[in-house]
């Protein structure tokens, strides 16, 4: 189910430097990260897979310069954000 804006604010206290993005219809959360080197951006890109691959729910992933990830987390087949995406998001952040 689509969550609301109210249930989508609620949900963004529970996630770490993610924000909002792109309007009501095909809304994600999204998030950048910086590394190292492009080894261990490519290490956190595979945990991430892993991640994904587990919950039958898969991210956009960006891999830009050589050292620098954007994830960005919507249900397409929702329209919009859902509390899965935010499942996800708790995981990567654990990362």
């Amino acid at each position: 189910m689509k969550l609301t804006d109210e249930q989508i604010a609620a949900s963004m206290s529970r996630v770490s430097n993610w924000r909002r993005e792109g309007g009501r219809e095909g809304e994600s959360i999204v998030r950048d990260f910086k590394f190292e080197d492009f080894k261990k951006a490519m290490a956190f890109v595979n945990s991430v897979a892993v991640e994904a691959e587990s919950m039958d729910h898969h991210p956009d992933i960006l891999i830009h310069g050589w050292n620098n990830v954007r994830l960005s987390i919507t249900t397409h087949s929702k329209g919009g954000l859902t509390e899965k995406d935010f499942s996800l998001a708790v995981k990567i952040d654990v990362l």
